[in-house]
């Protein structure tokens, strides 16, 4: 792509004025300059919540120095102004179908919080929609586009390490949930609560990072998955889950993850071990600070040099994502070449079949396309 002697300039509308958006917003706000991005730039020009005053708290809390933003008491006014190019979606798991539902229908583009959706057959649906209308969909795999990520991911498949082998990956996370409200997103399970579709897409996302598109793999799905469930006894959502993925047509490889709503986080963040070597990601696995590449001196031997490498950056890390937003749809894509819909599928067929073996079955109305059983 030449060099544009103009940014293009995405303008945006908030849906959701909760923690997730916060943190969107104020990266969204982060001079792009100062992450080497000349190309592109944001705006946000609405922010839609439950009332006016809470949508203009927001705005003045986290944008008070921004001109012209639109507060809204209705996320449907946010999709019928015509100054929204694309529309961020931070409401909880199992309001995103029909939020971006809405929000296609109304011609926008979409970037959506994960878990995109509440199973894949409704995710399947928003991206069926998405392409008749040619709109640009992404879930908001963030970690995706980090600078980390993208200069592991070089390291990893240039060849030294050999094929991946196994991947840990844990997040977890103490919510003393014996102290939260019943109606709390991490307890309701009609807002998806529990580990899984919370903390689960992280340690998914190393997996799919290591093996799926590791190039030895050939884009083959997972040829098995195997979920095991813990539940609360207060609402019966997931409280720890753990669940195992082979990727054996072109690899031997597995990916061993899990996630707590009950503990800390493990110490080693995601681990993945190669033929040749391991790379040590440093915790916490949705933010990396650093990464550690250890080389041995034959298969299977002892490690005779290591590398770390560690990356800062002004703001959150959310500004990335959305910078690859802007560039997708300046383009005419309707997905992301780094974090496509294929990903994205797997991810929440991944999760409802962990769902599925753990027994853990969403109340009858939360899904809106073909209830998981």
């Amino acid at each position: 792509m030449s060099s544009f002697s103009q940014p293009f300039v995405l303008k945006w509308g908030i849906i959701s004025t909760g923690r997730i958006a916060m943190e969107f917003v104020k990266d969204l706000l982060v001079d792009p300059k100062t992450r080497n991005t000349t190309d592109v730039a944001h705006k946000i020009v609405a922010v839609g919540s439950r009332s006016v005053e809470s949508a203009q708290k927001f705005i003045s809390d986290y944008a008070p120095n921004e001109e012209g933003i639109k507060a809204y008491s209705s996320y449907a006014e946010v999709y019928a102004d015509p100054d929204v190019q694309a529309v961020y979606i931070g409401t909880p798991h199992t309001l995103h179908y029909e939020n971006a539902l809405a929000a296609l229908e109304a011609g926008k583009h979409v970037l959506c919080e994960k878990a995109t959706t509440s199973n894949a057959a409704e995710l399947k649906a928003l991206l069926k929609l998405a392409k008749e209308k040619k709109l640009f969909f992404m879930e908001a795999l963030w970690t995706r586009f980090h600078p980390l990520t993208l200069e592991l991911k070089r390291i990893a498949e240039e060849g030294i390490l050999g094929d991946p082998v196994v991947v840990h990956a844990d997040l977890s996370a103490d919510f003393h949930i014996e102290n939260l409200p019943l109606t709390h997103r991490m307890l309701d399970p009609k807002l998806g609560g529990g580990a899984l579709l919370d903390l689960g897409p992280y340690p998914l996302f190393w997996a799919m990072l290591a093996l799926y598109e590791h190039p030895s793999n050939k884009n083959a799905r997972p040829s098995s998955i195997t979920g095991s469930i813990i539940k609360t006894p207060i609402t019966g959502v997931d409280a720890s889950t753990s669940f195992t993925l082979n990727f054996t047509e072109h690899l031997r490889a597995q990916a061993i993850l899990s996630c707590s709503m009950t503990v800390p986080s493990a110490h080693f963040g995601a681990t993945i071990r190669y033929k040749n070597g391991n790379v040590l990601v440093k915790a916490p696995i949705y933010r990396p600070p650093a990464f550690t590449v250890q080389y041995y001196d034959k298969p299977g031997g002892d490690v005779v040099r290591e590398e770390t490498k560690a990356f800062k950056y002004i703001g959150g890390g959310w500004h990335y994502e959305a910078d690859e937003v802007a560039r997708c749809i300046r383009d005419g894509k309707l997905e992301s070449d780094l974090w496509g819909h294929e990903k994205s599928i797997i991810m929440m067929e991944v999760f409802d079949e962990v769902r599925r073996q753990g027994q853990y079955v969403l109340p009858v109305g939360v899904e809106k396309v073909d209830r998981v059983q």
